[in-house]
């Protein structure tokens, strides 16, 4: 046993803590911190890279890029995209969400001196998207696995934390109490016909976000076709929930501490923070821009672009909360953030197509 293995205990130790007592991600940081211990046992051969259970598990799910977009299966499955359908504009505010994600690649670039390929994994983190985090690091940079995919969980589940500051930083009160009004209900037509053209259009344009764009599609047609009950159950429940255990384990297996404690590491958690935040400033300042140029009684609430990255629902709820509280219940923008909230899925996976099309 080494020093560097005692410390991962303690690691896995406070990511177990968080998740028990604080709640943080729970279904995603007690598989992972599993993982840690059994990759820091010396001789037990239990970590990713290993010729044991976890490593069959990595390379047969992992490597072959399998898990990933299964989750995102479940994930299509469990997305109502009716609140982006209902407001069209807000896939705009999801899009401009994906600022971060850029801002830390480049960054990771030219002043940190990262490959491309692993600032593009490291700027994924800004998407808050576990998943696809996950699935553009392992073929990217597979030696930053670990660490980028424990960043992003960590700032999904901090989400609270993170983007309230931001909000009160980049708002006005009078921004706050704008009421967005209700919208028609969209059809049922109109739901299905939308995760067919969506998907072959994204399939299309940028070939490489398929297996997400594809599987996330596939997975929301089961829930809005209304005759695939079992189906719809099987994706969202059971099947989503093996693949989570599976994943979760074999990338917290990825860190043994020979592997994990580095200065580099830590560099990694600091410019996956700045992703974050930018990409939540993206959504709220691109939401301001717009509102320039709409009349006043169609102006909207700005701060639901921050709801633009895909932690769903947390991001919607953090951003109803805060307008909730600053407008002392005036103004509950719940279904408005749920706009560009969904939206900010889809965005996170185009940016993921756009980097393996360019550095893959």
């Amino acid at each position: 046993m080494s020093i560097e293995n005692w410390v991962m205990f303690a690691i896995s130790a406070l990511l177990v803590y968080l998740a028990i007592k604080k709640g943080y991600e729970p279904l995603l940081l007690i598989p992972i911190s599993f993982g840690v211990v059994l990759a820091n046992f010396p001789l037990a051969d239990m970590s990713s890279y290993g010729k044991g259970i976890i490593g069959l598990i990595y390379r047969t799910g992992v490597e072959t890029e399998l898990l990933p977009p299964i989750i995102f299966l479940g994930i299509g499955v469990l997305t109502d995209f009716r609140p982006l359908l209902s407001r069209p504009f807000t896939f705009l505010l999801g899009a401009a969400a994906q600022l971060g994600v850029f801002v830390a690649a480049l960054g990771s670039v030219y002043l940190f001196g990262f490959t491309p390929q692993e600032a593009a994994s490291i700027g994924i983190i800004g998407g808050a998207d576990g998943p696809t985090t996950i699935y553009l690091a392992s073929k990217l940079a597979p030696h930053l696995l670990g660490p980028v995919a424990l960043a992003s969980y960590s700032y999904m589940s901090l989400v609270p934390i993170i983007q309230p500051p931001v909000l009160r930083l980049l708002t006005t009160q009078k921004e706050r109490e704008i009421d967005m009004r209700r919208t028609k209900p969209v059809s049922n037509t109109a739901v299905i016909i939308f995760p067919i053209l969506s998907g072959g259009i994204a399939s299309l344009a940028i070939p490489s976000s398929a297996p997400l764009i594809g599987m996330l599609m596939f997975g929301n047609l089961i829930r809005e076709s209304g005759v695939t009950e079992r189906l719809r159950k099987t994706a969202g429940g059971a099947l989503i929930d093996i693949v989570t255990i599976f994943l979760a384990t074999a990338v917290g297996a990825t860190m043994s501490g020979e592997t994990f404690l580095s200065p580099q590491i830590l560099m990694i958690f600091a410019l996956g923070a700045v992703a974050f935040v930018f990409s939540t400033a993206g959504g709220i300042l691109f939401a301001k821009f717009f509102n320039l140029f709409l009349p006043e009684k169609k102006k909207i609430n700005p701060c639901i672009g921050a709801a633009g990255v895909s932690a769903v629902p947390m991001s919607a709820r953090v951003v109803q909360d805060f307008v909730s509280r600053h407008t002392n219940g005036r103004v509950n923008p719940l279904m408005p953030a749920m706009g560009p909230n969904v939206a900010g899925v889809i965005g996170t996976a185009v940016a993921a197509g756009v980097f393996l099309a360019l550095l893959g």
